[in-house]
């Protein structure tokens, strides 16, 4: 009897009677995460048994064809409860998933430190020129074998142990720095209410209505609540004449983990660096970095610091003048003060009003969430022929989730979109995109097409209101909904190479390949319509987007390169004795000369990037593949034509090939020559 046939009353584990085989969030409770769990782990452990005990000679189809089409199940269970987890989350959830991650550590390291397993492998490995493979093929042979190798495979006994040891530590240390993040967020102690309307002086009254109503469903009517969610606290940093009040809401944001609290993320984060480079020496590198970047395009630190030198140099000149423009500005209202973080905002706003008469709270009722999206999906409608529908009665696991079914042309389903755009107490910060189930073909030639989902944290609307987005919220939803393309276009046979399974430096080539669209005049005009007269944006207000558009480049360009940076000196670093967080960022920062108007993005104590959700000795890849989307928009722009039929065939090719080939050729493949970086500093402004 099957494992499943024991277990016919939990939802996570029947085959769904949904639309589409979409979860049944709807029937999923508490009580079924646990038992799903065991039960997938149990089924997955005994399918790898079946393929370590087949005693036929190991084969591509027998070995690795078999250790791909392993774990389906969980991929299941995962796909609901580690999503839900992020953007529904509560304490009980948060319990579970304390439970469960050693749990999956374990398995994960009994599968990969399987020497019967990594045998068969190895042995399939070493024909691999002899077996006829074509190049998915062989790139599923290739990349199997080198998860096996890259974790631990060739390790003797001894330190296969240790590795275990350390990843299930790991495992709970990541967990516990992203629920202390959310749970500082969420504290009492970072609810900020104002009494006296007088201190919100400039806040535009859409920002002060959604204020009222956080602090009357905190029991405080009459008042205005702000917090350290950035839907709450940006208004205020742009428009707020309290200086007072802007620094205090920076501030709260910027300490998160870094208090002394029970929520401090300094003892996590040293232990966690002391994992990884003890996990970097037990395969012989010198550092975390390097034994991460090793199947990464840029495949070591030396060519990253490199990398992100060289256009941090431009970047920083552009900011120091910023910085002196903004001096001048404050100097007008404070004689004799200095220009401080929590001014940058306010100022550069002022700043942009005045050299380009653009003021985004005249955009933002342009940009309404719905009319946004629908922009966005024409956009890929435009390049890739794909249609979207609006699905209504679908199980979803909150109720301001959205589910929308995407087709090609001729009807065929390309894969289920799912949309969860609003911040909620449960929910961690920032936007993603997620796969549900992934997409894979299987032994009959079946194609299973993929579940997604976008995440973001835009502001949630007032009653009666619609949900008006800032131009960064655009910019966010665009780039979301690229990787969720990057997902559902995916034509992968096998599940662990589809969608986003890339070098994670190229992952967001797709994402940031969509930004570029966002402003352009011919997209505005299908959505950007003012949300109570339904006027179509005046092209007065197009020309000022255009012309501010490499407005303030110097400051968002640093603050992220510097966030890129503080991590490869993190994970640079070859000891952690005697590390102490703060000083250590301060000496990062003194090395790269930041300015002290400028706040890295990211402070170490709350970065979920690199101590949470794996972009560890990453987050370059967003610059690095900047350079990536720059080139490939370029390429649209030569021909004249956003979306000319041509150049976005081949791009839609580079997305559905996930991972089965090599990043770089199938970039070269789509551009015909390497990305040039020029493109990417001609477009911030930085070169002529």
């Amino acid at each position: 009897m099957s494992l499943l046939a024991c277990n016919k009353s939990n939802p996570l584990l029947d085959q769904p009677n949904t639309p589409y085989g979409v979860p049944a969030f709807d029937q999923v409770k508490l009580e079924h995460y646990l038992p799903a769990f065991e039960a997938a782990i149990a089924e997955q452990k005994a399918e790898i048994d079946a393929i370590v005990n087949n005693e036929a000679e190991p084969t591509f189809e027998n070995t690795i064809v078999a250790l791909d089409r392993t774990g389906m199940t969980l991929d299941r269970v995962e796909g609901v409860f580690f999503n839900v987890l992020e953007a529904d989350g509560n304490d009980e959830m948060n319990e579970i998933a304390e439970q469960v991650s050693p749990m999956l550590s374990e398995l994960s390291d009994g599968i990969i430190l399987n020497d019967k397993l990594f045998q068969r492998v190895k042995f399939v490995y070493d024909q691999r020129d002899q077996l006829g493979l074509n190049p998915e093929q062989m790139c599923l042979v290739t990349e199997t074998y080198k998860a096996f190798a890259d974790n631990g495979a060739n390790l003797p006994e001894d330190k296969k142990e240790r590795l275990k040891e350390i990843n299930q530590e790991l495992a709970l240390l990541s967990l516990k720095f992203g629920n202390n993040v959310v749970a500082e967020t969420n504290s009492d102690d970072m609810k900020r209410f104002v009494t006296d309307e007088a201190l919100l002086k400039g806040l535009p009254e859409s920002a002060k209505a959604a204020a009222a109503e956080e602090a009357a469903a905190a029991g405080h009517p009459g008042e205005w609540l702000f917090t350290p969610k950035r839907t709450s606290f940006t208004p205020v940093l742009q428009y707020c004449e309290n200086r007072d009040l802007r620094k205090q809401l920076l501030m709260d944001y910027t300490t998160r983990g870094n208090r002394n609290n029970d929520n401090d993320n300094k003892a996590v984060i040293i232990r966690e660096m002391e994992l990884r480079i003890e996990k970097a020496k037990l395969f012989g590198y010198d550092n975390p970095a390097d034994y991460i970047l090793a199947d990464c395009m840029a495949k070591n630190h030396e060519t990253v610091d490199a990398f992100l030198a060289s256009v941090w140099a431009p970047s920083l000149e552009s900011a120091k003048r910023e910085a002196a423009a903004l001096q001048e500005l404050l100097e007008q209202d404070m004689p004799g003060e200095k220009l401080q973080p929590w001014d940058w905002w306010y100022y550069a706003e002022k700043l942009r009003k005045a050299k380009y008469a653009l003021d985004e709270e005249e955009l933002k009722p342009y940009f309404e969430l719905d009319n946004v999206r629908k922009g966005a999906f024409g956009v890929a409608t435009k390049l890739y022929g794909v249609q979207f529908e609006r699905l209504e009665n679908m199980p979803v696991y909150n109720p301001e989730v959205e589910v929308f079914k995407v087709t090609e042309a001729d009807g065929s389903l390309v894969g289920i979109l799912y949309t969860d755009y609003f911040p909620r107490a449960g929910k961690r910060p920032g936007a993603w995109m997620n796969q549900i189930l992934p997409q894979y073909i299987d032994a009959e030639g079946v194609d299973h097409r993929p579940v997604i989902i976008n995440v973001g944290n835009f502001n949630k609307p007032a009653a009666g209101n619609p949900s008006l987005l800032s131009m960064d919220d655009v910019e966010t939803l665009f780039h979301e909904f690229g990787h969720a393309l990057h997902g559902l276009l995916s034509k992968a046979h096998y599940k662990s190479l589809s969608g986003t399974n890339t070098p994670r430096d190229f992952v967001e080539l797709p994402s940031q390949f969509m930004e570029n669209y966002a402003y352009e005049p011919e997209v505005l005009k299908t959505y950007a319509f003012h949300y109570q007269t339904g006027e179509v944006i005046p092209d007065e207000l197009i020309a000022k987007i255009n012309a501010a558009g490499k407005f303030n480049q110097g400051f968002v360009t640093t603050e992220l390169l510097s966030a890129s940076i503080l991590d490869m000196d993190f994970h640079e670093l070859e000891t952690a004795e005697g590390l102490d967080v703060n000083a250590f960022e301060q000496k990062s920062l003194d090395k790269m000369g930041m300015i002290d108007e400028i706040i890295v993005r990211y402070r170490p104590t709350f970065y979920n990037h690199i101590f949470t959700t794996g972009y560890e000795a990453g987050y370059y890849s967003y610059t690095w593949a900047a350079v990536l989307d720059a080139d490939a928009f370029a390429a649209f722009k030569e021909t004249g034509d956003l979306f000319e039929p041509e150049t976005a065939k081949r791009f839609r090719h580079l997305l559905e090939q996930g991972g089965t080939r090599d990043a770089q050729e199938l970039y070269i493949e789509f551009r015909g020559k390497e990305a040039d970086p020029a493109n990417l500093l001609r477009r911030k402004g930085f070169i002529e």
